[in-house]
């Protein structure tokens, strides 16, 4: 606060002419006018009161620096401090902060007010900027009048080919209000360029995505795990096989900013799944220099390379969720970072007993990358309603499942050396001696719940190379 925004002492008042409970009270404010110290400040008309006399706080500098969240808002100032303040119009209340009795005689005893202009949600974000002081650190690119801002960012590069929201000061400080944490602490060193980012380059990736202020801990939960040696993001944008960041995110706070673990869950038409994805992989592109054609040196690359984020349907789940597999409470608000490709569908219409499904949806996962590739690969399965409803009705948990699917994923070495089948892709000679090998490392096959109710089918998320050569699968609390 400063000497232009200090109250008067006195009574003050804080009206608008569009608030009807405002007008209500003008001849309240006509009697406190003939026996106090009155300042009316008018938030929308400037003659608004004509009688007592306002002062014009159109550009709301005094509702924003004294928090006026409510119109009429009546303040008693002592030397240049706030005593004591009342909103609304409530007879008792303004008689005893004005101590001035039987104001309004003709007026009902009380009536709520209306909302401040300076908590309006069409203002709020400039008037941050204009009146909050700015804390962003980061450069200010300047627009010409006459060039399309749109357009500038498509011909800079900093798009993913489609358009990107404009990170102006007012959106970005929005969007930090997202969190708790301070603009300027660094989250993750995000390669390949291995470049420091803070909270707030976070929050500019998160509003060119289209993120709400309120997804924004769980970007920030992504670009940690992204980061970290174990998942490898370096490595993951510089191999020629199609894989990206896969973000599976749990607990009720997915529910509470609006995920989707239902119908269409690894699809299009969810904001929150499709910009929280999406701000990852524009971090990426543009702080940390990932960009394709450059490091990014896939082959074909994949549309998950856009965005692949999805809610896991846990609070529905016959089978657990995959954060609470990877160590973390039930209940908890929590992301799995997976590097994997597009998911593979898997239908199976007519296995009604858990014993057939397992033996078919093990069929299906020997396929995943070459059926003669083992150990090498990790995989999600995302088990549709349906499907989980077959295992589900014959009491299987999520151990029972994982063993019967495995029991029929090994196979001898005989069958996957390199020539075997006359297929020359394969593993080694020397594993040809093995009795059996099994598809998947332990650990490596994970299962999570999501999807729509009406349809057979699952979804097969197949990884790239696991482990210490490649990634491995990270699961954190989102912190917030």
């Amino acid at each position: 606060m400063n000497a232009t925004t200090a109250l008067p002492d006195g009574i003050v008042v804080v009206v608008k002419r569009d608030c009807e409970t405002c007008r209500t009270v003008v001849p309240v404010l006509q009697q406190l006018a003939a026996t106090t110290r009155l300042h009316v400040y008018t938030q929308d008309d400037p003659d608004f009161p004509d009688q007592p006399t306002a002062i014009s706080d159109t550009d709301l500098a005094i509702s924003w620096a004294h928090d006026i969240e409510t119109v009429p808002t009546v303040i008693r100032v002592d030397q240049g401090k706030e005593v004591e303040r009342t909103v609304g119009w409530q007879r008792e209340a303004w008689e005893s902060l004005t101590g001035v009795t039987e104001l309004g005689p003709d007026l009902p005893p009380m009536r709520p007010g209306c909302g401040s202009l300076s908590v309006d949600p069409d203002l709020v974000d400039e008037l941050r900027v204009r009146f909050g002081g700015s804390t962003l650190a980061a450069r200010r690119v300047e627009v010409a009048a006459a060039e399309d801002e749109m357009e500038l960012m498509f011909t800079r590069g900093w798009t993913d080919g489609l358009p990107v929201v404009p990170p102006t000061e007012a959106r970005v400080m929005a969007m930090l209000e997202g969190t708790t944490r301070t603009p300027s602490d660094i989250v993750a060193i995000v390669p390949p360029d291995l470049v420091e980012v803070s909270v707030e380059k976070v929050a500019i990736a998160a509003v060119m995505a289209g993120c709400k202020p309120e997804y924004l801990p769980w970007v920030l939960t992504a670009v940690e795990i992204a980061c970290t040696s174990d998942f490898n993001m370096h490595g993951l944008l510089a191999t020629t096989m199609p894989v990206s960041p896969v973000i599976v995110c749990s607990g009720p706070g997915t529910r509470a900013i609006g995920m989707n673990s239902g119908g269409n869950a690894l699809g299009q038409g969810n904001r929150a799944n499709l910009t929280i994805g999406r701000a990852l992989q524009l971090l990426v592109r543009n702080f940390g220099g990932g960009r394709p054609g450059e490091v990014d040196r896939a082959t074909h690359g994949s549309p998950a390379k856009i965005s692949f984020c999805f809610a896991e349907a846990d609070d529905a789940s016959p089978i657990g969720s995959l954060a609470v597999e990877h160590g973390i409470e039930p209940n908890v608000d929590a992301m799995t970072l997976f590097a994997g490709e597009a998911p593979h569908g898997f239908v199976d219409q007519l296995s009604r007993e858990p014993e057939s499904l397992a033996a078919s949806m093990a069929m299906k996962l020997q396929s995943v990358q070459h059926p003669k590739l083992v150990m090498g690969f990790d995989t999600i399965v995302v088990i549709g309603p349906e499907h989980g409803r077959v295992f589900a009705d014959a009491g299987w948990s999520r151990e029972r499942i994982l063993e019967e699917i495995g029991a029929h994923l090994s196979r001898p070495g005989s069958e996957l050396v390199r020539g075997a089948g006359g297929v020359a892709e394969g593993l080694p000679e020397a594993f040809g001696e093995i009795e059996s090998l099994p598809k998947f490392r332990p650990g490596g096959l994970m299962l999570t719940y999501a999807g729509g109710g009406a349809g057979l089918f699952s979804q097969i998320i197949a990884g790239w190379v696991n482990g210490d050569v490649g990634s491995k699968p990270v699961t954190r609390a989102v912190q917030y």
